[in-house]
């Protein structure tokens, strides 16, 4: 089958590769490949620390796709850039300490491995924390991944594979003995089957209820008389705003990140403020960091931020809405959408819990938007 992908993002680039490894032809369709939500994220494999309450049908495939990162990464270049340092999640205050003590309690219900430590045991971890932090949750099972390393080396393989990428866009998708792909310049590009993958911008081309969440991340370097500020990933709660930073193997820090739904597509200069602050609260050593980057993305997020992977006519399908969790859902987001485009894979929770029909959305009834 020849399969076109409308969309050059991680998603979409790792079920390029999925479904050239089932033996398919695949062409990637995208103006620019891995620049879009992959470029900016800091590649949290955290499927512990992002449980929240009220989303069980997201726990079960964060936790899924977790276990299958290591043979997801085997064999491809960015192996160095998968780290299995732990997690660290902060409290800033008292008020911190007591959500995040709730919270740690739900996850250990829900068989989830963390451990409510001191504040001593904290900084003797990571001895550049602050003196003032209120509490700390360590999580060991929760990694980190560079997801620019690793799109990259995905889209190598998809391209060793025989696989194609056409840097354009794609204005419309109409069905006429089978899908056509109407591109910017004017070409049609015809398939056997079409998988819209591209982000927010998916809603342009197939009626999906997702929704844009802007988030600014800041990229940093350590200063060069540092071996390091901090060697795990370092989140924290301060005063009921989240915050991350994300130390790499090369000495940079990756801190982030703001959740905004407002019509802001570039950096966000209270959310660069914002950022920095909590971070110093945590961290008091980052102010010595010199900023390399400021980077500002839309989140596409569905209406309950689990992905919708499914078919929407016969001969297309979508692979769309994973929120934050686009680095952490690859694995099994690629599988899951190999499976719908190919008809395969049966109908077991994980599949279920994606469809779009959640919405009360018919999908076979959806037509493409011209």
């Amino acid at each position: 089958m020849h399969i076109g992908i409308v969309g050059a993002g991680l998603i979409g680039v790792a079920t390029a590769r999925e479904l050239s490894r089932r033996g398919h032809r695949v062409i990637l369709v995208d103006p620019e490949p891995l620049s879009g939500a992959t470029h900016a994220a800091a590649g949290m494999l955290a499927p512990v620390a992002e449980v929240t309450y009220d989303q069980d049908d997201l726990y079960p495939l964060m936790a899924t796709s977790a276990r299958m990162y290591p043979d997801f990464l085997a064999g491809i270049e960015a192996d160095a850039a998968y780290r299995t340092t732990e997690t660290l999640v902060i409290a800033a205050d008292a008020a911190d300490r007591e959500f995040l003590a709730t919270l740690a309690e739900f996850q250990r219900r829900m068989d989830m491995e963390c451990e409510v430590i001191t504040t001593r045991a904290a900084r003797a971890l990571e001895p550049n924390l602050g003196t003032a932090i209120a509490g700390a949750v360590r999580i060991p099972g929760d990694h980190q991944v560079d997801p620019r390393r690793l799109g990259s080396a995905l889209l190598a393989q998809v391209l060793q594979s025989g696989g194609e990428v056409r840097r354009t866009r794609v204005k419309a998708i109409e069905e006429e003995n089978g899908p056509i792909l109407r591109l910017a310049e004017g070409e049609d590009l015809r398939v056997d089957h079409v998988l819209v993958a591209n982000g927010l911008n998916a809603a342009e081309l197939v009626d999906l209820p997702i929704r844009a969440v802007h988030g600014d991340v800041i990229r940093m370097m350590m200063p060069a008389h540092r071996d390091h500020l901090i060697t795990s990933t370092v989140r924290a709660m301060v005063q009921g705003r989240p915050v991350y930073l994300v130390p790499r193997a090369d000495g940079s820090l990756v801190l982030g990140a703001t959740s905004r739904e407002d019509d802001l597509t570039g950096v966000s200069a209270e959310g660069v403020f914002q950022l920095l602050r909590d971070a110093h609260r945590i961290l008091p050593s980052v102010w010595e960091c010199e900023i390399t980057e400021l980077t500002a993305r839309a989140r596409p997020a569905s209406g309950d931020d689990v992905p919708i992977i499914d078919r929407v006519a016969d001969h297309i399908s979508v692979a769309a809405g994973f929120s934050r969790h686009g680095i952490l859902l690859a694995p099994i987001g690629a599988q899951l959408a190999a499976d719908v485009v190919l008809g395969e894979g049966g109908n077991g929770p994980l599949a279920q819990s994606v469809r779009l029909g959640r919405f009360n959305h018919s999908p076979l009834e959806h037509s493409t938007r011209k």
